[in-house]
């Protein structure tokens, strides 16, 4: 049996088929599973794909689309200003409680799927997450010691932003946050157990080959665990919600000139140990 696995979905948009990456090695999921999805992850899923590796045949797609690891989430719900330095490149005020908004999940898009910059947008940004992708249902947790155990696992996450759209027309951060390809996600779900320490995550994010963020997981106002206890006091955590867990430093709404994406440009991210995205920002 193997022990080292992630899961991700190979294919054109809507037809993606599910599959295991081993190694050098792509299996078909088919056997177990028409889909990671909600139902997939309540029922286990990730159990049984495990239990299943060594009978899995291989997937004959060398050169597919990678779509995001995981079908249309429930719900996408987001903790802004949750690393000390983005607070503080914002001109924010550090907050006593994470703070939430929620994105439309048909956002998510795959990991190096075209991103679209909105029309009337001038200040499109940039914004590396770590993302949770819960396996099971939580609702009014004990503490936050009980958080860790409803995730199915862990996926790089970008929470592209149109800053104008979220902060200069009328309040609500939603209009910012849900534009059409707003969330790359992917390219795989690593598997909860496989990370030893969701707080001890590198992440970096590169504009047109220029390192813009670098930050790391330690350094979250709220730690993943307390994110997710938090939200179970207010939602219902449902399998296959995703949270975005907030960004470090170095967007464009924070840096001299602000230098929001521009038609052209492209945006590489990457999370230790979760793989690497690119995208290309096109007009829409």
């Amino acid at each position: 049996m193997t022990d080292s696995f992630t899961l991700a979905r190979l294919g054109v948009p809507g037809q993606e088929v599910p599959v295991v990456r081993v190694g050098d090695r792509v299996l078909d999921a088919r056997g177990v599973t028409a889909d990671y999805d909600g139902a997939f992850f309540a029922a286990d899923g990730v159990a049984r794909i495990r239990a299943a590796i060594d009978t899995l045949p291989e997937f004959d797609g060398d050169g597919s689309r990678v779509g995001a690891p995981i079908a249309r989430p429930g719900k996408i719900v987001c903790i802004g200003l949750n690393y000390r330095d983005h607070a503080e490149e914002t001109g924010a005020a550090l907050p006593a409680e994470p703070v939430i908004f929620m994105k439309d999940p048909y956002t998510i898009v795959g990991p190096n799927d075209d991103v679209l910059i909105p029309r009337n947008s001038t200040k499109t940004d940039w914004e590396v997450e770590l993302g949770v992708v819960i396996g099971s249902t939580a609702r009014y947790l004990d503490s936050p010691d009980d958080a860790l155990a409803h995730v199915a696992g862990y996926a790089v996450s970008h929470d592209v932003s149109e800053r104008e759209f979220q902060l200069e027309r009328g309040g609500q951060w939603d209009k910012g946050k849900s534009c059409e390809t707003f969330n790359p996600f992917g390219p795989d779900l690593v598997p909860a157990e496989q990370v030893a320490d969701p707080q001890q995550l590198g992440l970096r994010l590169w504009v047109n080959g220029e390192l813009r963020q670098d930050g790391s997981t330690a350094n979250m106002l709220f730690s993943v665990a307390h994110v997710i206890w938090y939200l179970s006091q207010f939602m219902v955590l449902q399998p296959g919600d995703v949270i975005n867990t907030g960004t470090p430093a170095g967007v464009a709404l924070g840096l001299p000139g602000t230098p929001y994406l521009r038609d052209g440009d492209s945006v590489e991210l990457e999370i230790d140990g979760l793989g690497r995205a690119g995208q290309k920002l096109v007009q829409a």
